[in-house]
């Protein structure tokens, strides 16, 4: 049985706290009464990985077994996630290959050799070979037609799709035009990413995915890993601060020594190389609503910690990773919609900051762009973030242009760039803690590339809460969400 999450209240006793800040970590003193926001003991995993698998397909929710669905001579596509999740990515093999390589041993024992697989990318960038072998395998990669998503298939004959719930169809397959709906400032500004009930961006996947369910047999299969995202020799960086021993301290010191050591072309690709042990904890087949239940639940049984009550200001560490910068550079577009998009959104209920309070984060946030996966992203920062910063404003003058600029739409379609309006749609995903927050403060962050987004940069952690201090006082109660490992709160 694992320990459920906790908050801890900083008291005299309490060691520094780690902090992740990009590409280095820390340990940070908070003021005495800090809440400290932890997540559940990871979960353990199934066991065995293949028979779990092998069970989902024979005993699916509301749906008939896999085999019953096939018949010699369909058309069947299988779908799958893109690099954006896990974060890490996980240890080989991954689990998408070996749920595809059991799909696939099903097929062709029934006779369907008409088979396609996509990745699921919507406005992603395309994976490249070596990645899309990664996520596959070598056997499925090299036997079977392995194609990156655009725009959406036609006449499919069936789908076999591992993702999140409803979104894996309107927005995994989808083009620009069918994301407009729910990729956009309204719609975001009344959705609570982890909390559906009260999400209308979910509410708009569950209308779409109906319709699609009425006219192409949708077969679900969604898995879970537990809350393990770093190796053996990071494992420190996985548990609670006053639990380290010996070693997890000489490991830290090590980390630490090697970060300030490391040329920064070193240190990127050292971090960006971290691959998850993570275990499987769920495998779940058929029918998307039931499945997407049962992932909610496990996922929830992970990262959620009951907290009482908000908090004027709210702080959390920001990694070097998020969904969109895998093998790449964390631009300060994606550093904003990682803490404003993101972890401000790792709530159910309500925030775990109040209306107008602040918001604090560690990032060095670095004027710095992966010229071939973000291209449109440098010149949203230079020239839209330059007018501008509202997101509503944002949208209504520029969007449109990014998105059919014949330019951007190529590179998309034939390099490895996101489409020309994924910017707008990162910024678009603070849109909610913009305008819920009175201030966001970037301790250690680039001054030039914060004022550009409209936040301040101080340069160390007292500086930030005096900052603060104009919005919510000199005595502000304190909520530090202790990510990663993932948590999220159960704000009462």
């Amino acid at each position: 049985m694992s320990r459920p999450g906790m908050v801890l209240e900083v008291d005299e006793r309490t060691p520094p706290l780690l902090v992740h800040a990009g590409e280095s970590v820390h340990l940070q003193q908070f003021p005495l009464g800090t809440r400290v926001v932890y997540p559940p003991d990871s979960l353990p995993g199934v066991g065995d990985v293949d028979a779990a698998i092998h069970t989902a397909l024979e005993s699916p929710h509301d749906s008939p077994p896999l085999r019953e669905l096939l018949w010699p001579g369909m058309r069947l596509t299988i779908a799958f996630d893109d690099i954006s999740v896990p974060l890490p990515p996980m240890r080989p093999p991954d689990v998408r290959q070996r749920v595809i390589e059991a799909v696939l041993e099903q097929a062709a024992a029934i006779g369907v050799d008409d088979v396609e697989l996509i990745s699921a990318i919507a406005l992603h960038r395309r994976m490249t070979p070596e990645e899309m072998k990664a996520v596959v395998g070598e056997r499925v990669f090299t036997v079977e037609t392995t194609v990156n998503n655009d725009p959406f298939p036609e006449q499919l004959g069936f789908l076999n799709k591992r993702e999140w719930g409803h979104k894996s169809v309107p927005v995994g397959l989808a083009s620009y035009r069918s994301l407009q709906p729910h990729h956009n400032v309204g719609v975001v500004r009344h959705s609570a990413f982890n909390d559906p009930p009260q999400s209308a961006m979910h509410h708009s996947y569950q209308r779409m995915g109906a319709v699609v369910a009425d006219h192409v047999r949708v077969f679900t299969v969604e898995t879970t890993v537990n809350n393990d995202p770093f190796p053996e020799q990071l494992g420190f960086l996985n548990k609670r601060e006053w639990e380290w021993g010996v070693g997890d301290q000489a490991r830290y010191l090590a980390l630490r020594r090697a970060n300030a050591l490391a040329p920064t072309a070193v240190r990127h690709k050292v971090w960006q190389a971290t691959r998850a042990p993570y275990q499987i904890t769920g495998v779940n087949a058929g029918a998307t609503d039931p499945v997407h239940e049962r992932t909610l639940a496990t996922l929830y049984r992970q990262q959620l910690t009951e907290v009482d009550g908000q908090s004027d200001v709210l702080i959390f560490g920001l990694p070097y990773l998020c969904p969109y910068n895998v093998d790449s550079i964390m631009n300060p577009i994606l550093v904003m919609c990682l803490g404003l998009g993101y972890f401000f959104n790792m709530y159910r209920n309500r925030p775990l900051v109040r209306q107008g309070g602040a918001l604090i984060m560690f990032h060095p946030v670095p004027w710095e762009f992966h010229q071939v996966h973000h291209p449109s992203y440098v010149d949203f920062f230079e020239e839209v973030l330059a007018e501008t910063t509202d997101p509503a404003q944002i949208e209504s003058k520029f969007e449109a242009q990014y998105a059919t600029d014949p330019w951007y739409v190529h590179l998309y379609r034939n390099s490895h760039a996101y489409h020309g309006v994924h910017p707008f749609y990162m910024w678009y995903w603070g849109a909610k803690a913009l305008s819920h927050l009175s201030e966001v403060i970037v301790v250690g962050g680039d001054r030039r590339s914060c004022a550009r987004m409209g936040f301040r940069s101080a340069s160390t952690f007292n500086d930030a809460l005096e900052m603060a201090a104009d919005s919510v006082g000199h005595s502000p109660s304190l909520t530090y969400l202790h990510n990663p490992p993932l948590s999220m709160g159960e704000v009462r």
